[in-house]
């Protein structure tokens, strides 16, 4: 019997042929699709028949586990308890794209590939099938991975239920695949991503400024500080509110005081605040107690990390009763001037830090 085919454009995604298709993922079938890199098979990695339906399809030694796909970032969660930052650091750096990572799986001792495909299909599918999918390459153990839908069939024809042409993949190879359960994160399999990208990711230091709207205060002391130490390739520092819905620039205000700093920040783009941002970040300073709850709220793991900025600004008497850098917003313009005068003394104290 041969395998049913269904044509989906990656483009816009037909919800009606991406339903069906996770019908047949759900119900424990094998599932051809195109990803970025390659073609896969999807299976239902909780069905334990469906598992080894795949490893008899794939022709996979027992043992040899399958790496899984993920729909949004932050469900990496879901498969490790590791808080390791440079996990999170390549998260945020290559995902979604064609990078499996090897960590420490929640069952001790046990490792998982988990990986964020960059293909409309495949994340819809993911998405849809509201389970965990198994995607190995849609090839038999040993062969070429496929690079099209028809080039999939040819060995695997009558072998899966259904085939979702999406047309060539962009790359045309597999995953860059790194192990994350060492000293150092190492490619195990090299793709489109290389080592040299691998190691300008992870060892740099994230530095990270919590405000509510990304507009003013977490803005000034981000590129305050880039100010201060121009040309640090080995530091980055970003910035993030908790309460970000749409994407905007810097107030109006923001930029003025900055300007006269001789600072640009035309260019900002607010960012809501999220796990994989705090969970990459080294150093996390927010600019009230509030924000600090709302941090630990979002990801407890980073308590040791984070700082209130006002700590880090000298009161004369040794003493600081109020560690809150209140929200200019909406205040006169000599109000931003006082909270980036604040902002500018601890800059300069977590310059020593990094």
């Amino acid at each position: 019997m041969k395998t049913e085919i269904i044509t989906i454009q990656p483009q816009d995604p037909e919800w009606e042929k991406i339903a069906l298709a996770s019908q047949v993922i759900r119900r424990g079938g094998l599932v051809i699709f195109p990803t970025e890199t390659v073609y896969g098979i999807a299976a239902d990695n909780g069905n334990p028949a469906a598992v080894q339906r795949l490893r008899e399809v794939k022709h996979r030694k027992a043992g040899k586990p399958f790496s899984v796909l993920v729909g949004q970032a932050g469900l990496i969660s879901n498969y490790t308890s590791s808080t390791d930052p440079r996990i999170y650091k390549l998260i945020d750096a290559f995902w979604p794209g064609p990078l499996t990572l090897i960590v420490p799986a929640k069952e001790a001792g046990d490792t998982i590939g988990v990986r964020m495909p960059d293909h409309p299909i495949a994340l819809c599918l993911v998405r849809e099938s509201q389970c965990t999918i198994a995607a190995p390459s849609a090839n038999r153990e040993g062969y070429t991975p496929p690079v099209t839908c028809k080039e999939a069939l040819a060995d695997l024809d009558g072998l899966v239920d259904l085939a979702i042409d999406g047309g060539p993949a962009k790359f045309g190879v597999g995953s860059s695949v790194v192990d994350m359960t060492g000293g150092k994160p190492l490619i195990q399999r090299q793709g489109v991503i290389t080592q040299a990208d691998i190691d300008q990711v992870w060892g740099r230091k994230t530095i990270l400024f919590v405000c509510t709207g990304n507009s003013c205060r977490s803005v000034m002391a981000q590129y305050v500080l880039k100010s201060l130490i121009p040309g640090r390739k080995d530091v980055e520092i970003v910035s993030a509110g908790t309460n970000v819905f749409l994407q905007t620039s810097a107030s109006p205000e923001t930029i003025s005081v900055l300007q006269e700093e001789g600072i640009d920040a035309t260019g900002h783009e607010s960012q809501p605040l999220s796990a994989v941002l705090l969970k990459k970040a080294d150093l996390i300073f927010a600019m009230t107690r509030m924000h600090r709850v709302q941090i630990l709220d979002r990801a407890p793991e980073v308590e040791k990390r984070v700082y209130l900025l006002k700590e880090f600004v000298g009161s004369g008497s040794g003493i600081q009763l109020d560690l809150d850098v209140p929200d200019p917003i909406g205040q006169t313009y000599q109000e931003y001037k006082s909270c980036l005068a604040v902002i500018k003394q601890a800059a300069h104290k977590i310059v020593e830090l990094i």
